[in-house]
C-alpha cells in the first residue's frame, strides 16, 4: 500500500489539513494518508501546544468515516522529541510491505537541514511539498 504520512502538531487540527491530505491523496496516487499527530516536535515550544492526547482525539474526529484517511498515534509510542526519520525506520519495519511518503508544507521544507538526517530521508523517501503562502520559494532543489 502507498501511505502517504503528513506529520504535525496538528494544533489543531483544521479544514487546510483536510483539503491537503485529500488533494495528495488524489494527485500522488497514493493509497492512503496518516495523519502523524506529533506529540512533542523538537523545533516547536511545547508550551504553545494543546495536549497531545487532544490533538489527537480532535485528528480521530477529523478523520472519522474518511475511507482513505487515518490518525495515527505512532510516535506516542516512540522517544521524545519526536525525529521523523526515527518514525520512518519504526514504520518500515513495523509494515515492511508498505511504501510510506511524506507530507510537508513549504515551511516545514525551508527548515529541513535542521532536521536529524534530513540528507538520508530526501535519498531514500518521496516528499510532497505544498507551498504556504509565506514560504513561496524553495530553498534547494527536491
Amino acid at each position: 500500500m502507498k501511505v502517504g504520512l503528513y506529520f504535525g502538531s496538528f494544533n489543531p487540527i483544521h479544514h487546510g489539513h483536510l483539503l491537503i491530505a485529500n488533494f495528495v491523496l488524489q494527485h500522488a496516487k497514493l493509497d492512503q494518508v496518516w495523519f502523524v499527530v506529533s506529540p512533542q516536535n523538537p523545533l516547536k515550544r511545547q508550551a504553545a501546544l494543546l495536549n497531545e492526547y487532544h490533538r489527537l482525539h480532535l485528528v480521530r474526529l477529523a478523520v472519522e468515516g474518511e475511507k482513505h484517511l487515518r490518525a495515527s498515534d505512532i510516535e506516542f509510542k516512540l522517544p521524545r522529541p519526536s525525529f521523523t526519520v526515527d518514525t520512518l525506520a519504526y514504520l518500515q519495519e513495523k509494515y515492511p510491505e508498505d511504501e510510506f511518503s511524506v507530507i510537508m508544507g513549504s515551511d516545514s521544507y525551508v527548515n529541513l537541514p535542521k532536521w536529524k538526517n534530513y540528507e538520508w530521508l530526501l535519498r531514500h523517501y518521496s516528499i510532497y511539498v505544498y507551498c504556504r503562502s509565506d514560504h513561496e520559494k524553495l530553498p534547494f532543489g527536491h
